[in-house]
């Protein structure tokens, strides 16, 4: 749209210029070769002007569509129809008084467009907020059946913390996870700073973040990269805040700061952890396991186990029995935003 936009404006513009310079030159009494290479500066000015304009105009009639897509998914289609048949109802009405203002002295011309303006606004509006009503009343019920805003899917930014986690890829493909998976152009710069950066484990963790955005991309018609900046913020956790706000879309992240700043300011948050979280087994408090101790604990006589789910199990009595298969019963439990963690003492 941007590139097909700036084309027509250069075209316009040089064109333009062109028929301009002709229409002055001609008048300055200048020599031929002098005459024609004023022309072809005017034209190349046009063509620059147009491509100027064109680049602003188009971002902003690209931005107006995204607006008027996401505005029209909320909206069912017995709204849509009714709100234009309020509309042309109204012009009609404000036609049929125009007849009888166009001709007043002095205000005539003025109040035409107003009353224009006024009755199929009225009538527009008229026709939305009772068009459930005339939808049931006239037997057009299928047409409240259409997307409306209890169906609408919300697009999910990702940020560069759930791209490094790399669990995403696994939660798409069980098919949990609905609508278009927005990767930000400053996300995937971020990305590649760390994929460059000279410490090998930044580099390690931005190499399998820029892994887990083309895996992402194999899954048809997901993922969605977007050339979107916010060049007066210089945080990306703000940037990505200003940018749900634009989209209405929520943010999918590990991050616990960037989870509590969105949530303060309105915006909606998927946090894996917290689902990671909420999907391992339930251990209660005097429940049996059985685990291998992998390793001595920080306390004296602990040693330490993991669960299949990465669940970490401090078991009281178990720093001789490192590299065993023992049984162990459950004390308690500790639950924290990073995770949980079961404290146990051996069975026997």
């Amino acid at each position: 749209m941007v590139v097909a936009i700036r084309l027509l404006l250069a075209l316009v513009g040089g064109v333009t210029c062109y028929e301009l310079g002709i229409t002055f030159m001609h008048r300055t009494g200048l020599g031929q070769p002098t005459e024609g290479l004023l022309i072809a500066l005017a034209v190349l000015v046009g063509i620059a002007l147009g491509v100027l304009l064109g680049g602003f105009l188009g971002r902003a009639v690209t931005r107006l569509g995204r607006r008027l897509d996401r505005a029209s998914s909320l909206v069912t289609a017995s709204g849509l129809l009714f709100t234009t048949i309020g509309l042309i109802i109204g012009l009609g009405v404000a036609a049929l008084g125009g007849l009888a203002i166009k001709n007043l002295p002095v205000v005539g011309a003025y109040l035409l467009p107003l009353l224009f303006a006024v009755s199929g606004y009225l009538f527009a509006y008229l026709g939305y907020k009772r068009h459930t009503d005339l939808a049931r009343v006239l037997g057009f019920k299928g047409l409240l059946q259409q997307p409306g805003v209890k169906q609408f899917i919300k697009p999910k930014l990702l940020d560069t913390s759930v791209i490094i986690d790399g669990r995403v890829g696994d939660v798409v493909a069980t098919g949990f996870l609905e609508g278009d998976l927005v990767i930000p152009s400053f996300v995937l710069e971020e990305l590649q700073s760390i994929a460059d950066s000279g410490e090998p484990g930044k580099r390690s963790r931005g190499r399998r973040g820029l892994d887990t955005v083309r895996n992402l991309q194999e899954v048809p018609n997901r993922v969605i990269i977007i050339e979107r900046d916010f060049p007066s913020v210089a945080e990306v956790d703000a940037k990505l805040i200003k940018l749900a706000k634009e989209m209405k879309a929520c943010i999918l992240t590990t991050d616990y700061n960037l989870n509590k700043l969105a949530q303060i300011q309105g915006v909606d948050v998927l946090n894996v952890n917290e689902l990671s979280n909420s999907v391992k087994a339930v251990v209660l408090p005097g429940e049996s396991l059985g685990v291998r101790i992998l390793r001595e604990g920080k306390e004296e006589d602990q040693g330490v186990a993991y669960l299949d789910d990465g669940t970490m199990v401090v078991v009281e009595g178990g720093r001789n029995r490192v590299g065993e298969e023992v049984e162990v019963e459950v004390t308690s439990i500790l639950q924290n935003p990073s995770g949980r963690m079961i404290f146990s003492r051996l069975a026997s």
